[in-house]
């Protein structure tokens, strides 16, 4: 043979055994990514009851809110369990995830479970749930709005620092740190947290089934133990989630051998993992592709 007959020939095995060790090297991600995707809850599933848990400070997340609206459609979700640890917080994000619940609430059967606390934007999100459980020691309710602020003028004036601010209108600066809320914008300001108050009231009368008059009767602000929350008719039961699926069981007929998956939210996104599979299949076969010099190599019957 030839010097370029030879140097042909090796190129050829090069880049056949470079093509193999990367299929060995891409079917071993692959392996690795359908672990994941199967941790993560996105291969095809039977029927289950899925659990939304909410603990910590309750704000505005909108992959939450998706994935809560998503189970009202999924034909694989037999019920959903709130389960409930969290203090409260803004209006927006308690508003958002309670009417992300109420619409699995309107066609699936949707129970609460309260822990140690299950308060002000916390408790919003519980109510629209068929039934609440809570502990004896829940701390719970807790229903109003609270606006807070600071007001550092004195502190300032005792070190000679003073402000001057620009203001388009009398109240664009009302809360500010600088000066006190003048009159108008004291008025202006209970008026938002009144007008939050009500809403917040209108969604428990409505999750409840009480009048508005009856919810106000317990809404001035103050919490209350899971035993007072039942005989005020804030929580249907003291129990936990054994309780609340025993329910499920007796009154919605959820078959009680359903396994329970908990909602997952974050992690990777769909789209990010067909970008990641296109990556390593551009590595895999790159070097084999028509555009590749190397195409002409590899092809059978080239020469």
């Amino acid at each position: 043979m030839s010097f370029e007959t030879d140097l042909l020939i090796d190129r050829r095995r090069l880049v056949r055994r470079l093509v193999a060790w990367r299929a060995v090297a891409i079917l071993g991600v692959l392996a690795a990514v359908l672990v994941a995707i199967g941790r993560a809850g996105w291969l095809p599933q039977g029927p289950h009851i899925e659990r939304l848990t909410v603990s910590g400070l309750i704000t505005e997340d909108r992959a939450r809110t998706e994935a809560v609206e998503k189970l009202a459609r999924d034909p694989m979700v037999a019920a959903l369990i709130v389960s409930v640890d969290s203090p409260g917080g803004t209006v927006a994000g308690g508003e958002s995830l309670h009417d992300a619940i109420a619409q699995v609430a309107a066609v699936k059967p949707v129970v609460t479970v309260m822990r140690g606390v299950a308060a002000s934007a916390a408790y919003m999100v519980s109510v629209p749930a068929a039934r609440i459980f809570a502990r004896g020691a829940t701390l719970t309710g807790s229903i109003g709005v609270l606006l807070e602020t600071g007001e550092i003028s004195g502190l300032l004036d005792k070190l000679g620092i003073a402000t001057d601010t620009i203001v388009s209108g009398p109240l664009k600066d009302q809360p500010s740190f600088f000066h006190p809320t003048s009159p108008q914008g004291q008025q202006v300001l209970q008026g938002l947290v009144t007008d939050l108050y009500e809403q917040f009231v209108a969604m428990v009368a409505t999750g409840r089934h009480m009048s508005v008059e009856q919810v106000k009767k317990l809404a001035d602000g103050r919490a209350y133990t899971g035993r007072q929350a039942l005989a005020l008719g804030l929580v249907d039961q003291l129990g936990g989630e054994r309780a609340a699926r025993d329910w499920l069981v007796r009154v919605r007929h959820v078959p009680r051998g359903l396994p329970v998956r908990d909602l997952k939210t974050g992690g990777w996104s769909v789209d990010g993992v067909r970008a990641t599979l296109s990556g390593l299949l551009g590595f895999a076969v790159g070097p084999v592709l028509p555009a590749s010099g190397a195409w002409a190599l590899w092809r059978p019957g080239a020469n």
